[in-house]
C-alpha cells in the first residue's frame, strides 16, 4: 500500500489515505471453495505469511467472512465502506424517503456514526424503530442484523488513521476489466472456453503473463 491525499466524503477536507498498488488477480467460474484456495495461493506466493500485519476487504457476504477465517483468520477483517454505506442509505430512504432533505440529513449523521466505528449503537438504533414501526420492522431488523454482525468489522477511523484501506475499489475495478473483456459486444462463451481464458486475463492484470506464457508452454528463457 502506498498513502496519497483523497477528499474526504465526509469532512470534504483533502487527507491522507491509504489505497492499494502492485495489485495481482486471480479469477474463478464457480463456487468459493476453489476460489478461496486460489486467493490464498497467491497471497502465499506474495507473502502474506511473512507480513507483521494484513487485511482482508470485502463486503457483507457470509461466504466471504468464511474464506477470510478459513484462510486469513490474522489481521483486520473490514467491510468495504462503501457498501456499508449503501445499507445506510437503504434504510434512510425507507424511513425517510427517497432523496428528500430528511433522508440525506439522516444519512449524513449515521454515516460519521458509522465512520466512528460505532455500528453498534446504529443496529440498536435500528431495532428500536423496528419496534415502533411494525410496517417497516422486516426490512429494518434485517439491517440491524447487518450491522450487528459486522460490527468488529467497521472500525474505519481507527483503520485509516493506521494507514489502512476502508474501500475495496481496487477490487470493484478489477472485476470491471475482467467484465470488459468477456461481455463485449457479439461475445459468446463456451464456459470450458471462458474457464481457459480466465487465467490469461488474470495474468496480464497482474503483469505475470510473461511467467505464465512460460510455464505452460515450457518456453526457455530469453
Amino acid at each position: 500500500m502506498e498513502v496519497g491525499r483523497i477528499r474526504d466524503e465526509l469532512t470534504k477536507d483533502w487527507i491522507e489515505a491509504a489505497h492499494a498498488v502492485e495489485n495481482s488477480h486471480v479469477g474463478h467460474l464457480g463456487g468459493p471453495e476453489k476460489f478461496g484456495q486460489m486467493i490464498w495461493a497467491e497471497a502465499d506466493r506474495r507473502g502474506w505469511g511473512q507480513a507483521a500485519d494484513t487485511e482482508v476487504v470485502g463486503d457483507g457476504a457470509p461466504w466471504i467472512w468464511n474464506l477470510a477465517m478459513d484462510y486469513f483468520y490474522a489481521g483486520w477483517h473490514v467491510v468495504d465502506w462503501y457498501h456499508a454505506k449503501e445499507h445506510l442509505a437503504s434504510v434512510a430512504r425507507t424511513l425517510k424517503g427517497d432523496d428528500t432533505p430528511a433522508m440525506k440529513q439522516w444519512l449524513n449523521s449515521r454515516a460519521t456514526v458509522l465512520f466512528q466505528g460505532r455500528a453498534s449503537r446504529i443496529a440498536q438504533e435500528l431495532e428500536t424503530e423496528a419496534k415502533d414501526q411494525p410496517a417497516l420492522a422486516r426490512e429494518l431488523q434485517r439491517e440491524a442484523g447487518y450491522f450487528h454482525r459486522n460490527q468488529r468489522r467497521m472500525q474505519y477511523q481507527e483503520l485509516r488513521e493506521d494507514g489502512w484501506v476502508i474501500g475495496s475499489g481496487m477490487v470493484e475495478s478489477a472485476c470491471k476489466q475482467f467484465k470488459a473483456r468477456f461481455t463485449g459486444p457479439g461475445m459468446h462463451w463456451s464456459r470450458s472456453g471462458c474457464e481457459r481464458l480466465i487465467p490469461v486475463r488474470a495474468a496480464i492484470m497482474s503483469q505475470r503473463f510473461d511467467e505464465l506464457w512460460r510455464r505452460v508452454y515450457n518456453s526457455p528463457p530469453n
